[in-house]
């Protein structure tokens, strides 16, 4: 049964989708949550070390899921820039910057929720480029940052650390999910071919190139792998699936420590996630998506 207006949540999803085996399967999450008015997804770069054209790359993964989907045209795809900021001063603009900058200045009193699961490039660009978004009704949701108080290397911090620190000097609204939280989402070999990998050319994709990437990027044996991008999507269908509380928005120097200068407004910092409630939903929205069934969020 389609939800009424007031019930869905606004939602831009930013995605470095071919940088690791987990973005995939938060950006079919989104795709397949009825309560989202997906306003378009904003393939992302993922810096250069793992790649010469990564955004290049993002941009292939998402046309890639939206064909297995069969949604090709009815998404909206907006790639973001090509690289990281030159400074906190510089924007870089780009298509996904001027999506997320169109969206946030719309006359909705529903909040925009921008799930970014890789570097804040794209996000602090658009503030560059229109500060007045800073003001709008705008939620960050970003995977990124390290163990917190400290901080220490993380890898989608790596791939911005100026981005970063012009949205958590900037005074929109910022949910921080950092690596400690998104490490524990671990399914395993046999979940995977149990619940996803007999679901249609989808699953089978999704599982596959998961083994794939673990086959050569990881040392050492391993049959699992943690979905943490998930939890940006989780955090939106359901902000108390994990605990959280309110903390003065750190900086980050160019260890990518956590510098506390009590300067930026509070940012919400997530300290675990509920993994039954995320991966569960997204599990029976696969298999019901492969039955046939008709539930996916609004395109706009």
């Amino acid at each position: 049964m389609p939800l009424p207006p007031d019930k869905l949540a606004r939602v831009i999803i930013n995605t470095d989708a071919k940088n690791e085996a987990d973005d995939q399967y938060a950006i079919v999450h989104g795709i397949l949550t009825p309560m989202f008015e997906l306003h378009g997804l904003i393939p992302a770069h993922f810096g250069a070390k793992k790649s010469a054209t990564s955004l290049k790359d993002s941009h292939d993964e998402v046309m890639k899921i939206l064909d297995l989907m069969k949604l090709t045209g009815k998404v909206t795809v907006a790639d973001g820039a090509l690289g990281a900021l030159k400074d906190e001063n510089t924007p870089a603009p780009s298509p996904g910057a001027e999506l997320i900058i169109r969206e946030a200045m719309k006359d909705d009193p529903r909040p925009l929720h921008g799930a970014f699961l890789g570097p804040l490039t794209d996000m602090a660009a658009a503030l560059l480029m229109e500060p007045r978004i800073a003001e709008r009704n705008v939620r960050v949701v970003w995977i990124g940052g390290g163990h917190w108080p400290v901080g220490n290397r993380e890898y989608n911090l790596s791939n911005d650390i100026a981005a970063a620190n012009v949205v958590m000097r900037s005074r929109v609204e910022v949910w921080q999910i950092p690596m400690t939280v998104y490490r524990i989402l671990p399914v395993s070999y046999a979940e995977l071919m149990e619940r996803v990998y007999d679901k249609g050319p989808l699953g089978r994709y999704l599982v596959e190139q998961l083994f794939d990437w673990n086959t050569r990027m990881v040392a050492g044996p391993i049959e699992h792998r943690s979905l943490g991008d998930s939890p940006a999507i989780g955090t939106i269908m359901y902000p108390e699936c994990g605990r959280w509380d309110w903390r003065p928005a750190p900086e980050f120097n160019e260890f990518m420590n956590n510098v506390h200068t009590g300067r930026n407004r509070p940012i919400k910092v997530y300290d675990t996630c509920d993994q039954h409630f995320v991966l569960e939903d997204m599990f029976a929205k696969i298999a019901r998506f492969h039955r046939g069934v008709q539930e996916t969020a609004k395109f706009t």
